[in-house]
């Protein structure tokens, strides 16, 4: 097998985000698995820089013992962008020049793409992550015979656009975090010439919970729910908190509710001392109290995965989820980890069927956790990449007669 390339828009060894995390993790360990394999990215130092700076040099270095080349940027007309941007983040769906407008307007770099077009014989496949962005786009359409997109699809306006659907209908493979987003790719897209596989994200399944020790340490003797993630509107956890208020009004106990990680928001006065925030802590510190939690809630309404619900039931725990998030709740089908609400009385509910059934609730967290052992262990994803890599390349021998 040739060379794999992971094409992200920025890349560096700490940057947050999902698609950014998942592309260290997976060429990580593919490399760790002997595969040949690197990463294309930009000088583009993160997300929420500006995105026609080049922060890094331009040329090649090595992060966690996979090889990164770097490219420069076009600069770019950012109030341009943003005007349509702003369309689409409102669900008003751009005109057909607007969409040009939007993926010419947005993080690019020419470079990179004469890079791929040139140097495409060596490689057997071209790894684009996420899909709205203009690496992946014009990256696919610099080679779509051996591009693969890991899409990290959403139902929001963006995927809807035309430009995309006409661009990425051509790619060779395509990678999905959770079934519904397959579902939704094939209800969006024209796959059929596509090959396609239910990957998943890869986890470290190797968890050892002291809930005991997460007790002590942090002086909580009292049940929890728990829930860890960044703490914006965006992850929806002001409708926890909202709920969780309600739940200690009509039913006064000494439950608490745990927050984990960074971000910032208001408590509602009536249970500030029923709210525990303790901000970032360290990752043995979150399986302990995954271990000792009643449950966690993960109440986000958009997620293409939830590595946090993976470790819960890794931790043995089970989880709550919200009904209108269709990745999450299918997760807890599939698994029979968890259960869902999707107003403030199946909250109520869920909550007092954890609470008065322990046995069952542990249960649902040992079926979780032998589900993410099964499914998303990383020696059961290096090997289902391997063999999605060689369908690519038979598929493109195939066609061009090698």
């Amino acid at each position: 097998m040739k060379k794999i390339a992971f094409v992200i828009p920025w890349f560096a060894e700490n940057i947050p985000g999902g698609a950014e995390m998942e592309a260290r993790e997976v060429t990580k360990h593919l490399k760790a698995a002997g595969m040949d394999v690197e990463i294309l990215t930009t000088c583009v130092k993160e997300f929420v820089s500006d995105w026609n700076e080049d922060y890094y040099p331009e040329g090649e270095e090595v992060i966690s013992g996979v090889p990164v080349k770097r490219f420069k940027v076009r600069k770019r007309n950012a109030q341009a962008f943003d005007e349509v941007n702003i369309k689409l983040m409102n669900n008003i769906f751009p005109s057909a020049p607007e969409e040009q407008i939007f993926i010419s307007e947005m993080v690019n770099s020419p470079a990179l793409y004469e890079y791929i077009s040139e140097h495409k014989d060596e490689y057997t496949a071209f790894v684009y992550i996420p899909y709205m962005f203009g690496t992946t786009y014009f990256g696919v359409k610099a080679c779509p015979e051996k591009a693969v997109m890991i899409p990290c699809f959403h139902d929001e306006a963006y995927i809807y656009m035309r430009i995309f659907r006409d661009m990425y209908s051509r790619a060779a493979g395509m990678v999905f975090n959770a079934r519904p987003e397959l579902e939704l790719a094939e209800k969006v897209y024209h796959l059929g010439n596509t090959e396609k596989v239910l990957m998943g994200i890869g986890m470290d399944t190797d968890i050892s919970p002291d809930p005991q020790a997460f007790r002590q340490k942090f002086g909580i003797k009292e049940p929890f729910i728990l829930y860890a993630g960044r703490k914006d509107v965006g992850k929806n956890v002001h409708t926890l908190l909202k709920y969780f208020a309600e739940y200690k009004s009509r039913k006064p106990s000494d439950l608490k509710l745990v927050l984990i990680g960074g971000g910032e928001i208001e408590i509602p006065s009536r249970v500030k001392n029923d709210v525990i925030d303790l901000g970032f802590v360290d990752k043995q510190d979150k399986y302990n109290a995954a271990g000792a939690a009643v449950y966690l809630c993960q109440p986000s309404k958009n997620e293409s995965f939830s590595l946090v619900i993976m470790e819960s039931w890794l931790c043995g725990r089970p989880v709550l989820v919200h009904d209108k998030c269709e990745v999450t709740k299918n997760f807890c089908k599939e698994s029979n980890g968890g259960l869902y609400f999707a107003d403030y009385f199946e909250f109520e509910g869920c909550t007092d069927y954890f609470l008065n059934n322990p046995e069952i609730a542990a249960e649902m967290g040992r079926n979780g956790g032998a589900y993410v052992r099964e499914n998303f262990n990383w020696d059961v994803i290096t090997e289902k990449y391997r063999s999605f890599f060689e369908r690519i390349e038979e598929r493109n021998q195939s066609s061009t007669g090698e």
